[in-house]
Formats: structure tokens, C-alpha cells, sequence
């Protein structure tokens, strides 16, 4: 598995949930802040995004927002429409403007937010801007379209199966969210930095792979920088420079991210958590673990058991 499917497989917590905002007339809802990562799509007509700071943002039909951190908005049906609080207790509910019940309504829209580990987010996540825009063009990103052109087209007929589908296409459109924005940011100027250029970065990218398909091998910055092809000290330097972090900062931080899902996910003895994340020794396993933590990892698995 590559560095992005295995990022958003570990930073998710639990599968995407979304509704159909169907609206017409003047209109307009306050989206509260939310724990995960929330986002429209723009299946028919056009619409205003309203961020808490910014100025509004013409939508229209094919454009994906993503966002990142939760952060609360609105949408309308205008730039200068008052807003009424959007319930977000409810999200299978169909929301319809007052007295414009029409067959042609001036917005079809799906909504949501993908669940997402909100205490110890992924450093690609937490590098993502409040809003992430991608609007609708022509021959941009065209995975990243058809993805949204099959969500429209099961939302507007749903069919035998598609309470699996739709959440499915939907995992399928945060990676193509994902790759289209570090591909337009993250390799824009002359010298590019951070996640989109780290997965682009034939060295970096090749380190990322294999700390991340290898987390359990005595990996040392000398020994990934000869995967990456690279002297330990240059290596060093553009890893940091990119990431964000150095080699061995990151590859803790993705060993107890790791450690964290399987102690959640399967029943494996402690013992052989340590030694899939690269410790031979329990003791040291279980301290490490508690400085990311802030607890062991039995008490982190009991309180997972609990909840």
C-alpha cells in the first residue's frame, strides 16, 4: 500500500456519513464545527460557501470542498443570506427550503464528514488549509470527477446496494481530494515543499514506503537513506525539509499511529504489537507508547474495550 492510502486508512476511525441537502428558493444553513473532516459535493446547481473567515465562494456543480479540521461555515443561496442553524444530530436527513418542494430544485448536494482521529491527526492532515477547494474544470483532475459523476448518480437513483456504495465512493473521493490538492499545492513554485512534495520526491517518497510498509526493521537514517538514494546527511535534510520532521521523529510517531490501530483492531498480545512496530522489548514498547499516549498500552486497548 502506498504513503497516502496507508495515511487516510490510519486517520480514519470509522466510515464516512453524509445526507442529501436538497434546496431551493432563499435558503441558507450554519454548519457547526465538527470532530472530523467535513465535506460538500456539488451534484446539481450552484450555491455559496461561507467560511468563518474569508469571503464566500461561488459553487457549482461538480466542485468538492473539503474540510480538513472541522471548521464551521455556511452555505446559501447567496453571499449576504441569513443562515439558520443546521441540526447535526440528524445525518440522514433530506433538508428542503421552506414552501419549494419543486422537482427542479436549485441545489443537490451531498454532505457529510469522514471520522477521523482529531487528538493525533496525521502531520499531512494537520498541513491541509481550513478549506480545501476544488473546483469543476475542465480536463483538471479527471479521477477526481468521475468519482463525484458516480456519487451523483447513485445519490439521484439509489439501487439494491447502495448504503455500500455510496460510503465507498466516498472513501474513493477523499484520496482523490487528497492527491488533486497536494498535486496542485504542494508542487506549485520553484522550490516545493511539504506533503505534496513529499510524495512527490522520488527519494522522500521511496523512505515514506518503506518505513511505512516496514515499521517493524531496526531502520537507522543512514540505512533510509540508502533506499531514498541518498547520503544520511542530505537525506536528513530534505526528509525534514519536506515532512516537516526529522526520519526518526516521523517513523516513531508512524509506529505508535500503527501499534495504536492494531492494539484497536485485533486481539494480538502486546508482546507482538511491539515487535510488528520494531521493538524487541515489551518494556521499552509500552514506555514509548505511553509518552505518545499518555498511557500504556493495555490501558489503551481496555478503554478502547470499554467505550
Amino acid at each position: 500500500m502506498d504513503p497516502l492510502s496507508q495515511v487516510v486508512a490510519v486517520m480514519r476511525t470509522g466510515r464516512p456519513r453524509s445526507f442529501r441537502l436538497r434546496a431551493a428558493g432563499p435558503w441558507g444553513w450554519r454548519y457547526p464545527p465538527v470532530r472530523g473532516a467535513a465535506f460538500h459535493v456539488v451534484l446539481q446547481g450552484s450555491c455559496w460557501l461561507l467560511p468563518e473567515s474569508g469571503e464566500p465562494i461561488a459553487l457549482s456543480a461538480g466542485d468538492v470542498v473539503l474540510f480538513p479540521h472541522g471548521t464551521g461555515h455556511g452555505l446559501a443561496d447567496g453571499p449576504d443570506t441569513p443562515l439558520v442553524e443546521l441540526c447535526a444530530g440528524d445525518p440522514g436527513h433530506r433538508v428542503l427550503s421552506a414552501g419549494a418542494q419543486a422537482a427542479a430544485p436549485d441545489l443537490v448536494a451531498l454532505c457529510g464528514q469522514y471520522l477521523v482521529d482529531r487528538d493525533r491527526p496525521h502531520p499531512m492532515l494537520a498541513a491541509l488549509p481550513d478549506v480545501v477547494h476544488l473546483p469543476n474544470r475542465l480536463g483538471r483532475h479527471p479521477s477526481l470527477h468521475a468519482a463525484v459523476e458516480l456519487l451523483g448518480r447513485e445519490v439521484d437513483a439509489p439501487a439494491a446496494g447502495s448504503d455500500a456504495v455510496v460510503p465507498a465512493l466516498l472513501d474513493v473521493l477523499l484520496l482523490y481530494v487528497l492527491r488533486a490538492w497536494f498535486s496542485d499545492d504542494g508542487c506549485a513554485g520553484a522550490h516545493p515543499t511539504g506533503w505534496g512534495a513529499a510524495l512527490t520526491d522520488d527519494a522522500v517518497a521511496a523512505a515514506l514506503a518503506a518505513m511505512h510498509a516496514s515499521p517493524e526493521r531496526p531502520w537507522t537514517v543512514e540505512s533510509l537513506g540508502a533506499v531514498a538514494g541518498l547520503s544520511r546527511a542530505a537525506f536528513a535534510r530534505r526528509f525534514s525539509a519536506l515532512v516537516g520532521s526529522a526520519p526518526l521523529a516521523y517513523l516513531t510517531w508512524w509506529r505508535m499511529t500503527t501499534a495504536a490501530r492494531l492494539l484497536a483492531e485485533t486481539d494480538l498480545p502486546i508482546g507482538a504489537v511491539a515487535r510488528r512496530v520494531g521493538y524487541t522489548s515489551e518494556f521499552a514498547f509500552a514506555a514509548a507508547f505511553k509518552r505518545e499516549y499518555a498511557r500504556p498500552p493495555g490501558r489503551y486497548r481496555s478503554e478502547l474495550t470499554a467505550a
